[in-house]
């Protein structure tokens, strides 16, 4: 059974032998990577290189790869600090031989169960980026999470100005009200640190553009209109999108609803439109939509809206009269009461030196009454002074 082991030894092809089970070729005694090793401040995955070789590419997670810059590094834009990955470095040597390595990158610290779970964040009504998440399952009871949003090219961190926590005062939710400040020419990652006094905590991120989190508001929409032609018009409001597309939804009259799309434009007409109800939403790509508008209803018949106004007069004019009317019959109605009460007194005017317009004289003869009952009395002329 030996000499068959031996023998089988010397067959089996050399290749095959000295490849050991992370593709390091065993027969180079002199590897061409040494000293592989991650720099998070620069980003660079960088080795020490010894020999001649045809080229070295660079791997994460066996998927992104990328070309090593002078062989002597390979440059990353994105670090994960929460999620180990594996950046593995390919080597072609001179003679064709393929040669391998790798390292892991960040290394795992404490349980990854008591870290913060289901992060989710969004960009919602124009101004507020609100994230969420959850205890982890294996957390320890004094656990408590802290969020900072950090900008992934300079590094630049905001902690979270307002948190809200749960009925055991952990952080489960942050909310930044003015998302203007940031920028969204560079991903930014949204980063949540667990600390405990029991063990360690491990962080969790998510790394995005601001602009692909945002959830579009409803435009606000206005309509002027005629018989023939009503042209609705929207303001939409975003800090990070400039040119979106938007869906309408229409119904006029009795016909049912029909959806018409509006392409890189905040405005539309419709004609011949009657009375009809409308909403509106915004959309990116036809990927992502936002909330719908609540439905508007306009009226655009001239005709009936001309014959409602003459109504609207010819009542208004009918009103006045009676009104008027009214007026006048309790005035002399009221005149008439008081005359009856008060009536007036007559009285003298002196003829000479008084004016005759509008008075009333009356005729009084002596030893006779009249009806108003003068009282005339004879006077003599004793002598002349």
């Amino acid at each position: 059974m030996a000499s068959l082991w031996l023998a089988a030894l010397l067959l089996a092809p050399v290749s095959a032998l000295l490849l050991g089970a992370r593709g390091i070729h065993l027969s180079d005694r002199n590897p061409p990577i040494k000293n592989l090793r991650m720099d998070p401040g620069s980003r660079r995955l960088t080795w020490d290189l010894h020999g001649n070789v045809s080229g070295i590419q660079c791997f994460e997670d066996s998927s992104f790869s990328r070309r090593a810059q002078n062989n002597l590094f390979c440059q990353f834009y994105v670090l994960s600090k929460c999620k180990p990955s594996n950046y593995t470095v390919q080597v072609t040597l001179v003679d064709g031989e393929p040669y391998s390595t790798w390292i892991e990158y960040p290394k795992q610290e404490g349980d990854p169960g008591a870290a913060a779970d289901h992060l989710d964040c969004e960009v919602h009504d124009k101004d507020f980026l609100t994230c969420r998440w959850a205890v982890g399952r294996e957390a320890p009871s004094d656990v408590q999470y802290y969020f900072y949003l950090e900008d992934t090219i300079t590094s630049q961190r905001w902690e979270c100005p307002r948190y809200t926590p749960n009925a055991q005062g952990q952080h489960t939710q942050c909310r930044f009200d003015n998302v203007s400040a940031f920028s969204n020419e560079e991903q930014h990652r949204f980063l949540v640190v667990g600390a405990s006094n029991r063990s360690a905590i491990p962080c969790t991120e998510s790394v995005r553009y601001l602009s692909e989190i945002e959830k579009f508001m409803a435009p606000n929409l206005s309509a002027t209109c005629n018989k023939s032609l009503a042209l609705m018009e929207w303001n939409m409001w975003s800090h990070f999108h400039k040119n979106l597309d938007y869906e309408l939804e229409i119904q006029q009259g009795a016909d049912p609803p029909f959806l018409q799309k509006v392409q890189d434009d905040q405005s539309f007409t419709l004609t011949n439109p009657g009375t009809f109800l409308v909403r509106i939403r915004a959309q990116f790509l036809s990927e992502r939509v936002g909330r719908w508008s609540a439905p508007q209803r306009f009226v655009c018949d001239q005709e009936a809206g001309a014959r409602l106004q003459v109504w609207q007069m010819a009542s208004l004019m009918a009103l006045g009269t009676l009104l008027t009317v009214g007026t006048a019959v309790f005035l002399c109605r009221r005149y008439s009461v008081l005359k009856t009460l008060f009536p007036p007194i007559p009285h003298l005017k002196d003829p000479l030196g008084g004016n005759f317009e509008n008075e009333k004289m009356f005729l009084c003869e002596a030893g006779r009454p009249t009806q108003e009952e003068c009282p005339v009395a004879e006077v003599q002329v004793l002598r002349e002074s």
